[in-house]
């Protein structure tokens, strides 16, 4: 059972949407669409660092460069695979920072090997460096989405077992 503080237990998630958790209640909240141009990933990149600035996240620079990158690579694969406008979402509460992108694309990202290609490491970062990532269809397209802790110590914004 999920147990909101103060609040009654609610039921668990169904299972079908087990892959994809929905933010957190009180989440900052924080979301652009951009043009498919190449301009548009700077662009988003710059909307990241100072989001999270705004929220008082920008001290924690390890944060902030990882979230870049990674929000660098979905906006990349957006511009490149989908070429259709794209929603960079953002949101922010109890530990935890969720970046989603969402574009008109019908094809998932795949994970491939980091291996001497010259492309196609993107969502091999991001398994990499996130706490969690998923995708799932929206309506005619797909979000993809990944999250990252906002504090050093541990267990800050990991999901608690249910009791």
């Amino acid at each position: 059972m999920l147990r909101l503080s103060g609040g009654d237990p609610l039921p668990d998630p169904h299972p079908q949407y087990g892959a994809y958790p929905q933010p957190p209640l009180g989440a900052g909240h924080s979301s652009i669409e951009y043009e498919p141009r190449p301009a548009a990933v700077r662009e988003a990149r710059a909307q990241v660092r100072g989001q999270l600035e705004r929220w008082g996240l920008g001290e924690r620079d390890d944060l902030v460069d990882t979230a870049e990158l990674l929000v660098s690579e979905l906006a990349t694969n957006a511009v490149l695979h989908s070429a259709s406008r794209f929603r960079l979402t953002l949101f922010a509460a109890h530990g935890t920072l969720r970046c989603e992108v969402a574009d008109t694309g019908r094809h998932p990202p795949e994970l491939r090997e980091a291996g001497d290609a010259e492309s196609g490491r993107g969502m091999f970062l991001v398994d990499a460096l996130a706490r969690g990532w998923g995708c799932h269809r929206d309506g005619p397209g797909k979000t993809v989405w990944f999250e990252l802790g906002t504090c050093g110590g541990d267990g800050c914004g990991r999901r608690q077992p249910s009791q």
